[in-house]
């Protein structure tokens, strides 16, 4: 990596942190020594860079400094092509407009080439529209749950067409490609539950809310996923 694509990622680095970064952490990402971190801080504050620094604590901008924008290359452009795409298809409506509001900003500070290979979907980029009414009727409305909190009343057929009233935490929400299912704390049973979100026949916020903890959180059933996986694979 050249000494210029270096500061310019050291820079970007910086901006895509809202506390501070340590050298170390820099160094690694770079794939260099921390030695070359610190020449190429001093480069860039030398150059009028406002970057604050504490021994011990690491690096960050002043707050309010603004760079021009930063220009992509043609695989940034198709990394965040297909993850547009992916999200129009397969996320709910207003995330899917979020996307296409977020893609037409990118356009508008890209070059004449690269405007253009945004704008024409490329022939091996195919994401199939599987968004569909059972979820989108639903996924709005967990979505602000599981951002508040909230505690949900759902009713639920299951795979053999049984029917049951749930009162649960929503956790968090996964895509497993034609099917969006909730993860979430039920209160009945204790334990995490997942739920198919085209299975839910009604759905109600509550006025109650909940507060995760240490033992009940989305990462932590997804580090219980992870531990029996190794034992399976052990």
């Amino acid at each position: 990596m050249r000494k210029a694509e270096r500061l310019f990622q050291i820079l970007t680095l910086l901006r895509s942190k809202r506390g501070v970064i340590t050298a170390q952490q820099i160094a690694q990402q770079l794939e260099v020594s921390e030695r070359t971190i610190y020449r190429d801080i001093q480069a860039l504050s030398l150059s009028g860079v406002p970057i604050e620094s504490e021994a011990g604590v690491g690096y960050k901008l002043k707050a309010n400094f603004s760079i021009p924008p930063i220009m992509f290359d043609e695989a940034e452009i198709e990394a965040l092509l297909l993850g547009v795409r992916m999200v129009e298809s397969w996320s709910n409506q207003s995330m899917a407009k979020a996307a296409s509001s977020a893609l037409a900003k990118i356009h508008a500070v890209l070059p004449d080439k690269l405007h253009q290979l945004s704008v024409e979907q490329p022939e091996w980029l195919i994401v199939p529209q599987f968004n569909s009414a059972q979820y989108q009727q639903h996924n709005e409305q967990i979505s602000s749950a599981i951002k508040n909190r909230q505690v949900i009343l759902l009713n639920y057929q299951d795979e053999a067409g049984n029917l049951t009233s749930r009162k649960v935490w929503p956790l968090g929400m996964i895509y497993w490609g034609k099917t969006w299912t909730l993860v979430a704390w039920c209160t009945l049973r204790q334990d995490y539950r997942m739920f198919r979100l085209d299975r839910i026949q009604t759905l109600d916020n509550l006025t109650k809310f909940f507060q995760t903890r240490e033992d009940i959180s989305l990462q932590h059933y997804i580090n219980l996923i992870k531990q029996q996986q190794q034992r399976y694979s052990g």
